[in-house]
């Protein structure tokens, strides 16, 4: 999912849009919201992507059923002392 945040560079602008506005973001954000949901749609129909994005997520879940850590907090710095 990060290379998508890089690759669509519009889900910058929708996050900025969604802060900015708060509540009535469902209102105010919706040109945003569709050039974001265009770009997705755009990476995750090109097989090769779809591809290495699921390469990814098999990794991850092999890793997870190895040590039953969730990916997030296996990047967390463990404590050197107790």
């Amino acid at each position: 999912m990060q290379l998508l945040r890089f690759l669509c560079c519009v889900f910058v602008a929708f996050n900025r849009c969604c802060k900015d506005t708060g509540f009535f973001m469902v209102f105010k954000c919706q040109e945003e919201n569709g050039a974001l949901k265009e770009c997705l749609t755009r990476h995750y129909q090109d097989p090769a992507f779809f591809e290495e994005c699921k390469q990814e997520y098999l990794r991850e879940k092999h890793e997870y059923e190895q040590t039953g850590i969730p990916a997030k907090n296996r990047k967390q710095k463990l404590p050197t002392s107790m």
